[in-house]
């Protein structure tokens, strides 16, 4: 199947949604200009515009740590739509507001734009059946890969021709733009986009994790190899710029990396959509500690691009399949939070990063990419080890055949599997952990008779 095959059999509220993430994009790129401005046009000194990027870094993490617990109280869609709202209202207003204001503001801004991407994963968990997440979370990271790769060349220009300030400005416009695209496109009554999944009766967020063991794993393996991934951000090109290559080249890598992720990442997650989800990642974030080692030996031209084409894959591989592989853990009142984790989980790096790479880069710099290459692989193998762990008896609904995907608010498009039978042809499903017993067979038969009965609680998500 080609590209746009793959596109095509992927929900259309998600190709909505990635669309709608494009669009957003192109105008977020505050993020990028944030320190320069801090010191130019509002002349604070690094260590108060470093402080002043860090509490809003704090509020990204933390918007994505918590948006999901909003989302299965009041449902994914209002609180995609009321994260944007404020974020926009806050950036837009951010350039008429005193420094001293700054410090509550910007925070704000930032922890509803994490409330955002929270609910944005939720909402596609929701609106694919089980099996056939990963090709939707590729097309929704495709339409941000794109998106950055418009997005700060565009705001380097406002800022040349007009001024910083009016990039806030049109990040703050362009987000609320994108809360009046959702309020449109996503169905306002009657799915599983607008109920909320709370159920009171239904288990706790911990009891669901310790039901899940592979789940905190991966968690925490995606913590840690996110401090290690956004090192290409901090300390890679201080390491290049040392050993002598200029910002030119730099970018370069970073535009490969980009361009290759763009052109391959959905292709892959249609390829491999019917390999067992752990093995993916685990493989993914060994490559990215592979890619780091490379530059123990050095910092030339052939290291330098034989380690990004490492992480490159890497990235490919574990980014798409660890984000639908927690969707398809998830109970379905509890989705939110489970994305919410997820999210939380790999974003932290870009707070974590740059403070614990650089610190390290100052007073050891021969210590920091084995470092890197240590973490991600030790990483890589407790997800490898972690598919030996037993969870809850389950079988993992199977890929639908193209044309077939179930749309949201309809039976078997709520993401727990539920009033769904195996199309023709369609793969088989994965499993995670060692086979099992008899009895747990027996289970899934049953399943598989009787595919209207809820194998879960709390199916309305």
């Amino acid at each position: 199947m080609g590209f746009f095959g793959v596109v095509r059999d992927v929900p259309r509220t998600v190709r909505l949604l990635a669309f709608g993430s494009f669009l957003n994009g192109v105008v977020s790129f505050t993020f990028v200009y944030l320190f320069l401005y801090l010191t130019g046009p509002r002349g604070l000194g690094v260590p108060q515009a470093g402080l002043v990027a860090g509490i809003g870094g704090v509020g990204l993490v933390a918007g994505n740590f918590t948006g999901g617990w909003f989302g299965d109280h009041y449902g994914h869609r209002r609180m995609l739509l009321t994260g944007a709202l404020v974020s926009g209202t806050a950036l837009a207003a951010l350039p008429l507001l005193p420094v001293a204001a700054m410090y509550g503001v910007l925070p704000l801004a930032q922890y509803a734009a994490g409330v955002v991407r929270a609910a944005n994963s939720a909402l596609v968990a929701v609106s694919v059946p089980e099996g056939g997440r990963r090709q939707s979370f590729a097309l929704v990271r495709a339409g941000g890969n794109a998106a950055f790769a418009v997005g700060p060349p565009l705001g380097a220009l406002i800022a040349a021709r007009f001024s910083y300030d009016w990039l806030f400005v049109a990040d703050g416009l362009g987000t609320l733009l994108f809360a009046g695209y959702a309020a449109a496109v996503l169905p306002a009554h009657g799915t599983a986009h607008t109920r909320p999944a709370h159920d009171p009766g239904a288990p706790g967020l911990w009891r669901e994790l310790r039901a899940r063991p592979a789940v905190p794993v991966l968690l925490a393996a995606i913590l840690c190899v996110d401090l290690v991934y956004r090192q290409q951000y901090s300390t890679l090109p201080v390491f290049l710029s040392e050993h002598g290559h200029g910002a030119q080249f730099y970018g370069w890598l970073l535009s490969v990396n980009g361009g290759v992720i763009l052109l391959l990442e959905l292709p892959a997650a249609h390829v491999l959509r019917r390999r067992a989800p752990l093995g993916i990642v685990g493989a993914g974030l060994l490559l990215v500690g592979l890619g780091y080692a490379v530059l123990i030996p050095g910092a030339g031209t052939l290291f330098a691009i034989t380690m990004m084409a490492s992480l490159t894959a890497g990235e490919i591989l574990y980014k798409t399949t660890a984000t639908a592989y927690v969707a398809d853990q998830a109970p379905a009142h509890a989705q939110g939070r489970f994305q919410s984790l997820y999210a939380g989980a790999s974003i932290s790096g870009q707070v974590l990063a740059p403070p614990l790479g650089g610190a390290l880069y100052a007073h050891a710099p021969g210590l920091l990419w084995p470092a890197c290459a240590v973490l991600a692989c030790g990483a890589g193998v407790a997800v490898l080890a972690a598919r030996r762990l037993r969870g809850p008896v389950r079988e993992s609904a199977p890929v639908r055949a193209p044309g077939r995907q179930a749309q949201p608010g309809w039976p078997g498009g709520r993401g727990s599997g539920a009033g769904s039978r195996p199309s023709a042809g369609a793969p088989g499903p994965y499993r995670d952990h060692s086979a099992g017993s008899g009895a747990r067979a027996a289970t899934i038969r049953r399943d598989r008779l009787a595919p209207a009965v809820p194998r879960r609680l709390g199916c309305v998500s």
